[in-house]
């Protein structure tokens, strides 16, 4: 069943199987890929451009054998044909006005073509067409082409020969219809626009209005630079993120999952609502190796799910905990999600301080989730598992506490100020060497080698979406859109923080619901953040906003696929785990602002007072939210007291000591009158018994 769920709501899952021999050139490919980035870790990057024309090349290449064209045998062919004959009458009239050659025009048409036979075929043929065949040895080609003529592409910068622009073709091509098979159509829809509105620009209104450029000038800048396909996001890509990627796949190995629940079961199985509390600190750990919210969701939720309704949770209830707790996991320092890599560029400051500036927002998100359970069992009743049937803490640290050691690594040398790089095979290596510690996880020649292939499948998907990212990357950057969206953000807004803050939010949420968060991170931190930081928010502050906002679009309605995964393995309603789940996870929509307001909690010109006293009034105001949201404080709220204690959390979250007296009087008020009425009830009861 969990590998089911991955399929219906990742397409990184729905890959071919049984496929007889190709399973030994996949193996061989995904093998040398890893490889290559072991070696290049160890002995020294190649050139930028070698060393992602060689990531990407057979990045793309080993996806094209793994992926069918038609991502379900539900999928409709009527609106295909005429989605590709259109590309192809485009292709006929810029060949006859001349805007691309006779060789340019060629490769269109001929990808069009392999495009189409391959989609003819089912979700999960067990045979691969020649069709794909020939995409994933010309994706070798586009790739390889930097590699082995990086030199004379830097030379002729500007004065492209037409071999070059065909290639640029062929590559920008590849590159969508793989992000449309692994990643989704969403993506491919916003890159082809981009693509648009770099050619029509002369057509466009007012502000987004530019000059517009040439096809072929298009193709190559989007390709044979190093602002495009082969831009920032592709780099770090083949740099950081793959090998923090492959970390995962071998501390996976160690049965690190198991022992992350086991422990958060023994710290808090026991109390209140226990086993959605154990979910929530699961999740938390496993998110340090999981950069995916429905893969975390399905993991942990297979065993938490069922504990948390056979101790009275609504099915519904079961899921969003495990949703929210899981999308949280992107969040969670060390290692966060693969869009926190990408931060590296684009602030311009080093991992560790971006992991560092992270820290407090995620423990404050966590804090939120725990506050909404733990209110919520207490409006219900819902108790702790006898301690008889939880995992005893010093046993459990002693058997298998040395799971932690490839974390601790980590940790260690990023906060030594060394390179994620080095961080990243440090931690591979102690895991490895973790990994002989028990029978049951030690590694074979056949286990290492099976590592190394799935280590290269666990980054196809972020490849992709990198590369499609790349490609409105370069838009942005050949046409000036981010400055002009900024200009228009800001405009729109009035110059007001506030309402900036809510337009980017609606956007990272509205671009979440089909994008992957790598590529909705790169877009929003080429267009919207720059609009906060012309506000005065710190940088830091100004794209870890959008970057939360691109995560919690995973529970957040009407598409919410961690929640929909969820209410998969618990039998519920999705939509209703959606909104449960926004309501759980409601911190997620509260800390961003909390840190753009109070720059403190991303330590930006922070002291450990201010640090501290900004933290407590956080955690107060979402505790008073969360008891407006379920109802409960000391006692069932009634629907003014609900509505009382949502604005006094809300007056604490806002930065201020009148709004902080504000919201503390308020709260404490209702916290002392539902006290005494909760006091007064007992003592009816006492004496109804003792009659």
């Amino acid at each position: 069943m969990t590998q089911e769920l991955l399929e219906q709501f990742e397409q990184e899952h729905r890959f071919r199987k049984n496929i007889g021999k190709w399973t030994l050139v996949i193996a061989f490919l995904g093998i040398a890929l890893t490889l290559f980035h072991l070696y290049t870790a160890l002995f020294g990057t190649l050139p930028s451009q070698q060393q992602r024309g060689f990531h990407i090349g057979l990045g793309l290449g080993i996806l094209f054998l793994l992926f069918p064209g038609k991502t379900s045998p539900k999928q409709k062919s009527t609106s295909v044909h005429l989605f590709y004959g259109l590309l192809g009458g485009i292709d006929v009239w810029l060949f006859l006005r001349g805007e691309i050659s006779w060789l340019v025009a060629l490769v269109f048409a001929g990808c069009l073509l392999l495009f189409w036979w391959g989609r003819r075929r089912d979700t999960m043929h067990t045979s691969i067409p020649w069709s794909d065949v020939t995409l994933a040895l010309l994706a070798l080609v586009a790739g390889f082409y930097h590699v082995m003529n990086y030199q004379e592409l830097a030379a002729r910068t500007g004065a492209y020969i037409q071999q070059d622009i065909a290639v640029a073709c062929l590559g920008v091509l590849l590159v969508l219809e793989a992000a449309r098979r692994i990643v989704g159509t969403p993506i491919v829809i916003v890159a082809s626009l981009a693509l648009v509105y770099a050619y029509a620009g002369p057509y466009m209104p007012g502000l987004f209005s530019h000059r517009g450029f040439a096809v072929e000038r298009i193709l190559t800048h989007s390709f044979l630079s190093t602002e495009g396909i082969l831009g920032i996001p592709i780099g770090i890509s083949a740099t950081f993120i793959y090998l923090f990627l492959f970390f995962g796949v071998v501390l996976n190995r160690t049965g690190i999952g198991q022992f992350f629940n086991d422990l958060a079961f023994s710290l808090t199985g026991g109390l209140v609502g226990g086993p959605a509390k154990a979910a929530v600190i699961s999740s938390a750990l496993q998110g340090t190796v999981s950069g995916s919210s429905v893969a975390n969701t399905v993991g942990s939720g297979v065993f938490t799910i069922p504990l948390m309704r056979k101790t009275g949770y609504k099915p519904e209830f079961a899921a969003a905990v495990e949703a929210s707790a899981s999308t949280g996991g992107q969040l969670m320092p060390p290692i966060m999600g693969a869009a926190a890599f990408l931060m590296i560029e684009f602030t311009g400051m080093p991992y560790s301080q971006i992991a560092l500036a992270a820290l407090i927002p995620a423990i404050l998100y966590f804090t939120g989730i725990y506050v909404a359970i733990h209110l919520e069992s207490k409006r219900m009743g819902i108790m702790g598992l006898p301690r008889e049937q939880l995992p005893r803490m010093r046993e459990l640290l002693r058997k298998k506490g040395y799971l932690f050691l490839p974390l601790l690594v980590i940790i260690i040398i990023l906060g030594t100020g060394q390179t994620p790089m080095k961080a990243a095979m440090m931690g591979i290596g102690t895991a490895f060497l973790v990994s002989f510690f028990h029978r049951d996880t030690r590694l074979g020649i056949r286990d290492v080698l099976n590592i190394l292939e799935e280590g290269a499948r666990t980054a196809l998907a972020v490849i992709a979406a990198c590369a499609a990212a790349g490609i409105i990357v370069g838009v942005v950057t050949l046409t000036g859109l981010g400055l002009k969206a900024a200009a228009g953000i800001i405009a729109l807004a009035g110059g007001v923080l506030i309402l900036t803050m809510l337009l980017t939010m609606v956007t990272s949420l509205i671009l979440g619901m089909g994008l992957p968060t790598t590529a909705n991170y790169v877009i929003t931190a080429t267009m919207a953040a720059p609009a906060l930081q012309e506000l005065g928010v710190p940088v830091i502050a100004a794209h870890m906003f959008v970057f939360y906002f691109g995560i919690v679009a995973d529970i957040t309605p009407p598409v919410a696929l961690a929640a929909y995964a969820g209410a998969g393995l618990a039998n519920a309603n999705p939509f209703r785990t959606g909104v449960l789940a926004t309501k759980i996870g409601v911190a997620a929509f509260l800390v961003p602002y909390i840190f753009v307001l109070s720059p403190e909690l991303v330590l930006v010109d922070s002291t450990v007072i201010s640090a501290a006293l900004a933290i407590c009034t956080a955690i107060i105001g979402m505790i008073g939210v969360s008891a407006g949201l379920f109802g409960y404080l000391a006692a069932p709220s009634t629907v003014p007291e609900r509505i009382i204690c949502f604005l006094g959390g809300v007056c604490l979250v806002y930065p201020g000591w009148i709004s902080d007296v504000l919201g503390m009087g308020v709260l404490l008020t209702i916290w002392l009158l539902q006290k005494r009425r909760a006091g007064a009830e007992k003592q009816q009861i006492a004496g109804v018994s003792e009659g």
